[in-house]
């Protein structure tokens, strides 16, 4: 429900990361409320972004869930959720020709469909990683402050949600996302420099405790 008094902190920052990114896409960005209980965030192509709404009760700040924004945004812009369902066709593909050169039995016990699941997961953390990097360049683009990201990364690392092994997730793991970043903001002083790596320096988010679930129509 586009009502819920959510979107009273989603819309704001939405649009600045909007006017920011808007240039580099040829569909307008829309974003929409979702309801799951595990804080998180997709973006679809053609410009949609999805955000949990969990997601605005766990972010401390507004820093945070901008970088969240962004980061989606950037998967749109780079086109990385066609190129992963892309990459798994192929994958996909070469698994079953090698399938039918060896035979189904043989392909199995030599592990190919893992093979070529590990690949796909490889593949899906370097386009996770560009968009972290990316998303970090929208970020001061619109304003907000790019370490968002990297206390979001944290905050997540310091959390009770499980986190899977690097090797089989499609996701990078947690830390090593961090020292991306850092990596990134070090080696471009006059884009970051400006900006505080300490959270205390953040504005808080604040959002409604009693605020209906939300939910797609």
């Amino acid at each position: 429900m586009e009502s819920s008094p959510l979107y009273d902190q989603l819309r704001p920052i939405a649009g600045a990361i909007t006017r920011a990114a808007q240039p580099q896409y040829d569909h307008p960005f829309k974003f929409y409320l979702v309801h799951e209980d595990l804080p998180d965030a997709f973006a679809a192509p053609g410009g949609n972004v999805y955000v949990v709404d969990s997601l605005l009760y766990f972010v401390r700040n507004s820093d945070e869930l901008a970088g969240t924004l962004c980061h989606e945004v950037s998967h749109t812009i780079h086109h990385g959720t066609v190129a992963i369902i892309r990459q798994r066709q192929k994958i996909a593909e070469r698994e079953t020709r090698a399938a039918k050169l060896l035979g189904a039995g043989r392909a199995r016990v030599l592990g190919i469909p893992l093979i070529g699941k590990l690949h796909a997961l490889g593949y899906s953390r370097h386009v996770e990683s560009r968009a972290d990097l990316a998303g970090s360049d929208i970020c001061t683009a619109a304003g907000y402050n790019p370490w968002g990201l990297v206390w979001l990364f944290q905050d997540l690392q310091n959390s009770d949600l499980e986190e899977l092994p690097q090797l089989l997730s499609d996701h990078p793991a947690f830390q090593n996302r961090v020292d991306l970043l850092e990596w990134h903001f070090r080696i471009h002083p006059l884009v970051f420099g400006k900006f505080s790596s300490d959270p205390k320096s953040a504005r808080p988010i604040t959002v409604s405790k009693n605020a209906p679930e939300v939910f797609l129509h």
